[in-house]
């Protein structure tokens, strides 16, 4: 044997070989679905003003049909892409307990069910929208009407599962975000209802009240919830586990 094979066996004996710990990051598509998450309110938002411009009849203003209509349903597409994006993340990543079951069942899920229930929630009434749009030839027009009117139950859906759900409920650009999200959808329904001469003046009134009331309820309630300290417990959140760790031997 030579002199180095007898070196390298004596330095294995005299010092065993040791598992050595290495943290990996594993954040990446937690990141990922975060931002996904604020963006799909933003085009969201976007959706459903645009929806309220090509079907209310008296506004103060008034877009070409063709802008409002064609700019509404790429943007819907748009907004169908980043929700899949979305979903994938969520049931990819690692960092939290959330399966594929979770993105179809509302309320099944371990990780804050209530509010990532509101999503999935959110998820199945916008693809029933989008069948009755792609079946409006075949339901009437009564019967579309109620079912494209659930996109208005999934966008405040949303909104509640992002400021129950996210991470960054307690970041002011988020919070910013949020605001101008839902005054711009209050604004936008309150101008469509006050247009609908259809629709009974008390009904119109008492419609008109819950939509100043909503967002002050909201607030009220994201004050003493998601933006209040303990609400990862509260919301029935599990320990997170943001490492993992490797055993590397030589």
């Amino acid at each position: 044997m030579t002199a180095l094979s007898l070196t390298l066996e004596h330095l294995s004996a005299a010092a065993p070989v040791a598992a050595v710990d290495v943290t990996v990051p594993s954040q990446t598509l937690w990141w990922l679905n975060r931002a996904t998450g604020l963006v799909l309110l933003v085009q969201f938002t976007l959706v459903v003003i645009l929806g309220v411009l090509s079907t209310a009849r008296r506004l103060p203003f008034k877009m070409p049909a063709f802008v409002t209509n064609e700019l509404h349903r790429k943007l819907a597409l748009m907004t169908v892409a980043l929700l899949g994006i979305h979903i994938v993340t969520s049931v990819l990543d690692s960092y939290v307990d959330i399966d594929v079951w979770d993105a179809v069942v509302p309320f099944a899920s371990p990780y804050r069910p209530i509010w990532l229930g509101l999503g999935t929630l959110a998820v199945d009434l916008l693809i029933a929208a989008l069948i009755a749009t792609a079946w409006r030839r075949r339901l009437s027009e009564r019967t579309w009407r109620v079912v494209h009117a659930f996109t208005y139950v999934a966008w405040g859906a949303s909104v509640l599962h992002g400021l129950g759900t996210g991470t960054d409920a307690r970041n002011p650009a988020v919070q910013i975000v949020t605001a101008v999200c839902v005054v711009l959808v209050i604004m936008a329904v309150a101008a469509r209802v006050a247009g609908l001469v259809t629709l009974p003046q008390p009904a119109r009134i008492t419609a008109l009240i819950g939509l100043a009331v909503a967002p002050v309820l909201v607030t009220l309630w994201a004050v003493g919830g998601p933006l209040a300290p303990g609400w990862a417990e509260k919301a029935g959140t599990p320990p997170p586990e943001s490492t993992a760790t490797v055993a590397v031997t030589p």
